[in-house]
């Protein structure tokens, strides 16, 4: 599974840019990236739209790596978070569906 941060690099690699090129075209600080690149950083929700139509990446796959990768740092040293997830799903529908 890819997180976000392997999204980026990867697309950055591809496109042959370096760190820096991608900083100045996104004003956003070079170490940063490479933090975001390495999850040591979590960028917020622009900054992963900026990320998106700078690599003409699908916005809703990189939202959803972001997203997974909030959730999955948040849970990941409880015991229960499997079973908070299934409730928190179910939770998330059922608003979605009484806001239509």
């Amino acid at each position: 599974m890819e997180s976000f941060g392997d999204k980026i690099r990867i697309a950055r690699e591809q496109s042959s840019l370096l760190l820096r090129q991608v900083a100045a075209e996104l004003d956003i600080d070079q170490a940063i990236i490479s933090k975001y690149e390495r999850g040591g950083r979590k960028p917020t929700r622009e900054q992963v739209l900026k990320f998106a139509k700078f690599y003409k990446l699908n916005k809703d796959e990189l939202l959803v790596a972001w997203l997974s990768d909030k959730v999955t740092y948040e849970l990941s040293d409880e015991n229960l978070a499997c079973e908070a997830l299934k409730v928190a799903e179910a939770k998330i529908k059922y608003v979605q569906k009484s806001k239509v």
